[in-house]
């Protein structure tokens, strides 16, 4: 036995070995074994100890130990609201649409549905902070550009699939709300993005939504962009097109004003399409049904106090091509229509009183001659004005103001199917429920200015959008029912909810959090389960 010293250049360290010699008994050779005892320390000459290669596995075992050691880490999360839209989305369908159209996709797409409902004006990139606090159905991040990836590849196919597999839910008897709204854009790049008729008055280019809602199931199932210079009453034919492709052979309309026109009531009749709109009065037909009404309108018969206000129902022939010059029969077809007069004294007076104040307005710009060059065609309209030395005298056309104030209160619904004029009413009204709809879209969704510079990126957009107003209209409807809005607003009751918490252990079922008394009847209200356990 020796002690031998090995210096190594590659550490410049001296180690210390004890080496055995002996004769290997089979090739009759000397042999010897080494093992390391240490390093030698360069300034005192001792030998210091070292583990060697026992050293790895001394840590291995060591950090095993630490391992094991440590607490059992349990993720915590909020989970209230995003249940509520699971179950919402496996009641209505969505889900399984969803699926069918996006494929591996659609997890992460509702996961970017869920964040823009309960993140309402949030933008995307802010998506990571709500993904570590909620369950969701992706339980991953989305960074930023792969959720503008995914709604940039999301195409027209898969949304129009979408929408016909949405439409087999819907009640088929039921009739369809249709109205558009206007939707401003910053982007220079999007061709759809057209100066016109701004509803929101808005001097930025804008393109138009068009979207169509059941008017029972109160929610919505079809929806169209188009370009911003386009008027409601140019979009109807092609809506009647769309409504054909999403299943709706025969469908029931209702709209408002702006699409009234004798081609669009006779291409639906050319369509069979039932419809409720509301008519301008200068059409003659509704003319002449106003003067045959005028003197009797305010007998009490005709008085509905819940409404405040009086109604009546005039059976009436509309007749195609009527106004041509052909005689051949094909040119002149009859149809049977319904007129609903109603007059609302209320609002006569207060359409009266706001003429009456603009009118003096008027007359006191032309006494003082102070004219404004906006009014000049007004000013030719209600009054005659003789110019003299010491002032204008300026004179009203009382006849031109009594003509004008002589239909102030009165409006008329049209109909093809026959119903009285309290039925009409209510169906007509019933249009609320779509601009209720734009709202929440401009709104909570947050599309009232879009910021996005490229159109498949706006179509992606655009379907978030729709497919959230899905959740949003069913919630809202089950809130009415229930009355629920007398405690909540729709922010308040999804803010509730979603306190509720869920905790996830290693190996283990969901577990889920305390449930107070008021979240437990949001639920029951909403028609949904109870998330008791999963």
């Amino acid at each position: 036995m020796a002690v031998v010293r090995q210096f190594d250049k590659r550490s410049g360290i001296t180690y210390v070995f004890d080496c055995v010699c002996f004769r290997d008994k089979v090739t009759k050779k000397p042999r010897s074994t080494r093992t390391l005892i240490g390093r030698l320390d360069t300034v005192t000459g001792e030998v210091v100890p070292t583990d060697g290669r026992m050293k790895r596995a001394k840590e291995k075992k060591e950090s095993a130990e630490f391992e094991s050691a440590k607490p059992v880490q349990c993720i915590r999360q909020y989970f209230g609201a995003t249940y509520l839209l699971d179950k919402i989305g496996d009641k209505l369908g969505i889900t399984d649409d969803l699926k069918k159209c996006l494929g591996d996709d659609y997890k992460k797409f509702l996961s970017i549905v869920y964040y823009t409902i309960l993140e309402d004006k949030s933008p995307l990139y802010r998506f990571e902070k709500w993904n570590v606090t909620h369950r969701h159905p992706y339980g991953k991040d989305i960074p930023s550009q792969r959720s503008s990836d995914l709604l940039m590849s999301i195409s027209q196919r898969q949304i129009d699939h979408f929408c016909q597999l949405q439409g087999k839910h819907r009640q088929d008897n039921e009739y369809l709300l249709f109205d558009t709204t206007s939707i401003s854009s910053y982007s220079e790049m999007l061709k759809q993005a057209q100066y016109g008729h701004n509803k929101e008055n808005a001097p930025i280019p804008q393109f138009n939504l068009s979207l169509v809602f059941g008017e029972k199931s109160q929610l919505p199932f079809g929806y169209r962009k188009l370009a911003g210079n386009i008027p409601d009453v140019k979009t109807l034919k092609n809506l009647l097109t769309e409504l054909d492709f999403l299943g709706h052979k025969k469908p029931k309309l209702v709209t408002d004003k702006g699409f009234f026109s004798k081609e669009n009531i006779e291409d639906m009749f050319k369509e069979r399409v039932k419809f409720l709109l509301s008519a301008k009065t200068s059409v003659k037909l509704i003319t002449e049904q106003l003067k045959n009404v005028y003197s009797e309108i305010q007998q009490l018969q005709y008085y509905n106090n819940s409404y405040q206000l009086y109604s009546k129902t005039i059976p009436a022939i509309w007749e195609i091509g009527s106004q041509k010059k052909s005689k051949s029969s094909a040119s002149h077809k009859k149809h049977r229509v319904y007129v609903h007069v109603y007059y609302d004294i209320m609002r006569m007076a207060e359409k009266q009183n706001k003429l009456d104040k603009h009118i003096t307005v008027l007359k006191e710009e032309l006494q003082s001659n102070k004219r404004k060059p906006s009014h000049e065609k007004q000013y030719e309209k209600y009054f005659t004005v003789k110019k003299r030395k010491k002032g204008n005298i300026v004179t009203i056309k009382e006849d031109v103001v009594k003509e004008e104030k002589q239909y102030y209160g009165f409006f008329v619904l049209l109909s093809s199917e026959k119903m009285d004029s309290i039925t009409a009413l209510e169906l007509y009204r019933n249009k609320d429920i779509i601009e209720k709809a734009f709202g929440n879209l401009k709104d909570r969704l947050n599309l009232r200015r879009t910021m996005v510079s490229s159109e498949s990126g706006l179509d992606g957009k655009l379907f978030v959008g729709f497919v959230g107003l899905i959740y949003l209209a069913y919630i809202k409807r089950q809130m009415q029912e229930k009355g629920l809005f007398k405690t909540y607003t729709i922010s308040e009751l999804l803010d509730k909810i979603d306190l509720i918490e869920c905790f996830k252990y290693p190996d283990r079922k969901l577990q889920i959090g305390e449930i107070l008394e008021k979240q437990k009847q949001i639920f029951i209200d909403l028609d949904v389960k109870l998330p008791l356990y999963l």
